[in-house]
C-alpha cells in the first residue's frame, strides 16, 4: 500500500490510491442504482455524458402553470364524468337511503332469530303483498269505470256539445263546444307526439323504479359489508367513535322512514273519513291512493288530493270544492305542524330545521332532495353536536 507523509506529519494514502478507491466506490454505487444495461453501455463506450443537473424548480412559473393547468383539466373532466352519470348516482344514493331506512326492520327481525337474507325476503314479500293488494283493489273499480265511460261516451259527448249539465255549461263558457260537435279537426300529429312523449316518460320511470328496487335489495343484503368497508377507511384510533356515529345516523334515517310512514297513515285515514262522510265512491281505494302518494315529499299529497277531488265531482261541484279545500288545509297542516312535530321525535330534528331542510333539498334536487333533506339535516346536526362544538369548546 502506497502512502506519503503530509506536511503536518500524518500518514495518508497516496492521491492515486485515493482516486482509485473513489472510482471503485462510484462504480459500486452506479451498479446498485443504474440498470445493468446502462452501466454496461457506459463501460463499453467510455463516453462521459455529463453530470445530472439540478431538479426542476417547483416554484418556477412554468412548472406552476403547467401543474395548475393539468389539475384544472383533470377537475373539468371529472366534473363532466360526474355530470354524465349523475342520474345513476342519484338512483344509487336513493337505493342506499331506502335500505338504510329499512335497516331497523331487518335488525328487529334478525334479533328475533332470522338470518339477514331471510329477513330481507320477509320485508320484500311484505312490500310485494302490499303492492299486490293495492293493485287487486284498484283494478276492478277502474276497469268498471272505464267500461262505463266507453259505453256512455256518446251520451256524454252529446251532453257536453249541447251544454247540458254543469260540465256542458263549463264547456260552453270555455268555447270548446266545436270540438265535441265534430266541427274542428284534431291535430293527429301533435297527439301522436304527445302519446309518444308520455310513453317515453312512463318507460323511463319504470326503468328507474326497477333499478331503485334492485339496488335497495342489494344494499339491504350487503349493508353490513358496506358499513365495514366504510369503517375500514377510518383510522383505527377513531374507528370506534365513527362506528357509533354511523349507527346513530342509521337510526335517524330509520326514524325518518317511520315518521314518514306515520304521516302517510294519517293522510289515508283522514281521506277515508272525509270521503265516507260525503258518500264519495271507492273511499277505501282512494284512501290507500292518498297514503301511498303521501310518501312522496312535497308533491305527493298534492297529486293525490287533485285526483280525489276529481273523483268527488261525481257527488257534485260543492263536494268537489270542499274536498279541494280539505286537501289544501291538510297540506298546510302536514307541512308546518304535523310533519315537523313527528320528525322532532323520530329524527330528533327541530320543527324549524325540518321546514328549512325540506325547502332547500327540494330546491336543489327536487323530489329526491326533499326526500333526503331531513335525514341529511339530522346528520349535519349530529356531527355539529358531537364533533364540531366539542372541539370549539376545547380551544
Amino acid at each position: 500500500m502506497s502512502t506519503y507523509t503530509s506536511s503536518n506529519g500524518t500518514v495518508a494514502p497516496s492521491p492515486a490510491l485515493a482516486a482509485e478507491g473513489a472510482d471503485t466506490d462510484a462504480a459500486l454505487v452506479a451498479g446498485l442504482v443504474l440498470p445493468p444495461g446502462v452501466q454496461d453501455h457506459d463501460d463499453k463506450t467510455g463516453k462521459n455524458l455529463g453530470t445530472i443537473g439540478r431538479p426542476l424548480d417547483r416554484r418556477a412559473p412554468f412548472y406552476v402553470g403547467l401543474t395548475g393547468g393539468l389539475g384544472l383539466g383533470a377537475a373539468y373532466l371529472i366534473g363532466l364524468a360526474i355530470e354524465d352519470i349523475s342520474s345513476v348516482l342519484v338512483l344509487i344514493g336513493l337505493g342506499l337511503f331506502i335500505a338504510i331506512g329499512l335497516n331497523p326492520v331487518l335488525v328487529f327481525l334478525v334479533r328475533r332469530g332470522l338470518s339477514r337474507g331471510l329477513a330481507v325476503a320477509v320485508v320484500t314479500l311484505s312490500f310485494a303483498l302490499a303492492v299486490g293488494a293495492f293493485v287487486f283493489a284498484a283494478v276492478p273499480p277502474v276497469s268498471h269505470e272505464l267500461m262505463n265511460l266507453a259505453t256512455n261516451y256518446p251520451r256524454y259527448k252529446s251532453e257536453l256539445a249541447s251544454g247540458h249539465g254543469w260540465a256542458g255549461s263549463l264547456v260552453a263558457k270555455l268555447h270548446l263546444t266545436s270540438y265535441f260537435k265534430g266541427n274542428s279537426k284534431l291535430d293527429l300529429s301533435s297527439m301522436a307526439g304527445g302519446v309518444l312523449g308520455a310513453g317515453k316518460l312512463v318507460l323511463s320511470l319504470g326503468v328507474a323504479t326497477v333499478s331503485v328496487v334492485v339496488l335497495t335489495l342489494y344494499f339491504l343484503i350487503a349493508l353490513p359489508g358496506v358499513k365495514r368497508l366504510w369503517l375500514s377507511l377510518v383510522p383505527i384510533s377513531r374507528r370506534q367513535r365513527v362506528e357509533l356515529l354511523t349507527e346513530e345516523v342509521f337510526d335517524r334515517v330509520g326514524g325518518f322512514m317511520l315518521g314518514n310512514l306515520l304521516t302517510s297513515v294519517v293522510a289515508g285515514a283522514g281521506t277515508f273519513v272525509w270521503l265516507s262522510v260525503f258518500g264519495v265512491p271507492y273511499a277505501l281505494l282512494l284512501a290507500l291512493f292518498v297514503a301511498l302518494f303521501d310518501l312522496i315529499p312535497m308533491v305527493g299529497s298534492t297529486i293525490a288530493g287533485a285526483g280525489v277531488t276529481a273523483v268527488s265531482l261525481t257527488q257534485g261541484i260543492p263536494v268537489a270544492i270542499a274536498t279541494g279545500v280539505f286537501y289544501i288545509v291538510y297540506r298546510l297542516l302536514e307541512d308546518y305542524l304535523l310533519n315537523p312535530r313527528v320528525m322532532k321525535h323520530t329524527v330528533k330534528v327541530s320543527p324549524g330545521l325540518t321546514i328549512i331542510a325540506t325547502l332547500i333539498g327540494g330546491t336543489l334536487l327536487g323530489l329526491v332532495g326533499a326526500l333526503v333533506a331531513i335525514p341529511a339535516a339530522a346528520t349535519i346536526e349530529l356531527l355539529l353536536q358531537e364533533v364540531a362544538f366539542p372541539r370549539q369548546n376545547q380551544r
